[in-house]
């Protein structure tokens, strides 16, 4: 399942694709046409910085901006920087332990396609995509 940091990261992405024209928008607007508290926007924004998804700038005139065009940013990408990974069990989670059951577990093919089925379909979709919804 993805969580609420995973949804509201592409909300603010598709809203400063569609608000800034190479502008920096304050995040202030972002959260109140988002309908998203601003304290929680400021703990998903450092995660879009640091991966250079976003850039940001200090003080008057400042705010976000996507580093690149909507089109180049790939949805299966995005959530995987804010979920950690798409895995829908912790067996087959990045960087898990291999399971003691794995070799006699009914269900872990069942899992794997699951999982390969929930990549394939979010790393192909764009934030473009998105936007022409």
């Amino acid at each position: 399942m993805i969580s609420t940091r995973g949804r509201y990261a592409l909300r603010v992405l598709i809203d400063l694709a569609e608000h800034s024209k190479d502008e920096y928008i304050p995040m202030k607007e972002v959260a109140e046409r988002q309908r998203i508290s601003l304290k929680y926007l400021e703990r998903i924004m450092p995660i879009l910085i640091k991966n250079d998804v976003i850039e940001g700038m200090s003080g008057k005139g400042g705010g976000y901006r996507l580093n690149r065009e909507p089109s180049e940013y790939v949805v299966g990408d995005l959530l995987r920087l804010t979920e950690g990974d798409l895995a829908p069990v912790a067996c087959l989670a990045c960087n898990a332990d291999v399971c003691e059951n794995a070799e006699h577990c009914k269900t872990l093919p069942m899992w794997k396609k699951y999982f390969e089925l929930t990549n394939e379909y979010f790393d192909n979709i764009t934030l473009a995509d998105l936007i022409k919804n």
